[in-house]
């Protein structure tokens, strides 16, 4: 049976002084990352996702972000996931250190 994904009806937000940040369970990010409750718990292990704070049980839009990322890799490319984590590491850096490629344009 193929995951749909569906929005989260608990999405909460922690309000910090200039913007709001995304906050998201484990099992919301599983969800939106379209990946079991398990290989997220593994990934988490491996260090390849990881909480806003340690032992929190909350995670960024970022680790959303990072996650769905991974798993593109994966389905689209059969790269496993510590594969996709390498890559999607070494994407962010170069994205620091040249800026996002709007401002270029």
């Amino acid at each position: 049976m193929a995951m749909r994904w569906r929005m989260p009806s608990t999405l909460s937000t922690a309000r910090e002084p200039e913007r709001a940040q995304l906050q998201l369970t484990a099992d919301e990010l599983a969800a939106v990352g379209g990946v079991r409750r398990a290989t997220l718990d593994r990934l988490m292990r491996a260090g390849l996702v990881e909480e806003i704070a340690p032992q929190s049980g909350r995670f960024s839009a970022a680790a959303a972000a990072r996650l769905r990322r991974m798993q593109r890799l994966r389905v689209d490319l059969g790269v496993n996931l510590a594969g996709a984590a390498i890559i999607v590491d070494l994407v962010e850096r170069l994205e620091r250190m040249t800026g996002p490629s709007k401002e270029r344009q």
